[in-house]
């Protein structure tokens, strides 16, 4: 279904996440709707004679993903979006004053999604239980368009549980585990041959117990006599990518399973009962894989799909390569 809400807390690229938004929510703006980047101090006063300040206005940080003190999944990265472009030069020494700490040594990387948006993800998901911190020391950090950054940012956060949900479009179903046992087995249906769900490995974006789809929002019709029109408000959803992809309950589809129902319009849809069950187990962060439908993978900056891309894909992105975290 569709949704009149966008954003995912972070502003995104427009090309690169309305891209196919064709699935059953989504649409409307992608401008930044969470929490804005917080400040960890202030410039230190300096000896006299001062030094020269660098010339020009400040490069600030639009939202740093994820908020300080919430625990999220194993396949959260870490997403820094900049108010104004990063110069392609800058960006070796933007990646170098993001500092990512850890309480048990991570191998991982950032990745540029245009010149707005970095995120650092690790090789392979996070292990369970750690400590992450992120300092964004952004002060007298240029971003190579003659802006400044001045002043720093900190999120501190935590890896929860391993959760993950593997769902088989063509099997109807969806599996979910938790530190690797399996929990339940569920029910699903997922998008028709006209609208199919994306593949690959999306994180929970965020999750509401009401959200308004409608069909227009995302282009598919705005006729009301359309056999495709629907203007719904439904529970228990748990938001998949930026274009509009969640896991929730359908009026439409109150008994998902194999040849219960034509297919959705992208989402994945559960039983009442399983939608409700299924919220209250996931987390931002949470890795959802779905296989078997004919839609490629959601592009990585579709939301939180970074483990969409390969290794090397990754690093591609990168201006100064893969490293260890430091220690917390």
């Amino acid at each position: 279904m569709g949704r009149r809400k966008g954003g995912i807390g972070i502003a995104l690229v427009t090309a690169a996440v309305l891209v196919g938004a064709s699935a059953c929510g989504g649409g409307g703006s992608d401008k930044a709707g969470g929490d804005d980047a917080k400040a960890s101090g202030k410039p230190g006063a300096s000896a006299s004679p001062s030094p020269k300040k660098p010339k020009g206005p400040p490069m600030l940080l639009e939202t740093i993903t994820p908020q300080s003190g919430t625990t999220v999944g194993v396949a959260m990265p870490i997403s820094v979006v900049f108010t104004n472009p990063v110069a392609a030069k800058a960006r070796a020494n933007v990646e170098k004053h993001l500092k990512v700490s850890t309480s048990q040594p991570v191998t991982g990387a950032w990745h540029w999604f245009g010149d707005k948006r970095a995120d650092w993800r690790p090789q392979t998901y996070w292990p369970a239980g750690t400590k992450v911190k992120i300092d964004a020391d952004m002060t007298g950090v240029g971003n190579g368009n003659g802006r400044y950054g001045v002043h720093g940012y900190t999120h501190t956060f935590k890896i929860g549980d391993d959760v993950r949900a593997d769902v088989s479009v063509t099997g109807h179903t969806m599996k979910v585990t938790r530190n690797d046992k399996t929990v339940r087995t569920l029910s699903i249906n997922a998008g028709s041959p006209q609208y199919p769900t994306w593949n690959g490995t999306m994180a929970v974006i965020d999750k509401q117990e009401k959200v308004h789809m409608t069909s227009c929002s995302v282009g598919i019709s705005c006729d009301k006599g359309s056999p495709n029109y629907y203007d719904l408000t439904l529970p228990w959803d748990v938001h998949l990518t930026q274009s509009g992809t969640y896991v929730h309950y359908s009026t439409g589809d109150p008994n998902p399973g194999s040849g219960s129902a034509r297919g959705s319009h992208g989402c994945v849809h559960l039983s009442m009962s399983d939608a409700k069950w299924f919220y209250g187990q996931v987390k931002q962060g949470d890795p959802v894989t779905i296989t078997g439908s004919s839609r490629a993978k959601a592009p990585a900056d579709n939301g939180y799909a970074a483990f969409n891309l390969s290794w090397d894909e990754w690093l591609a992105g990168s201006a100064s390569g893969k490293g260890t975290t430091s220690a917390l």
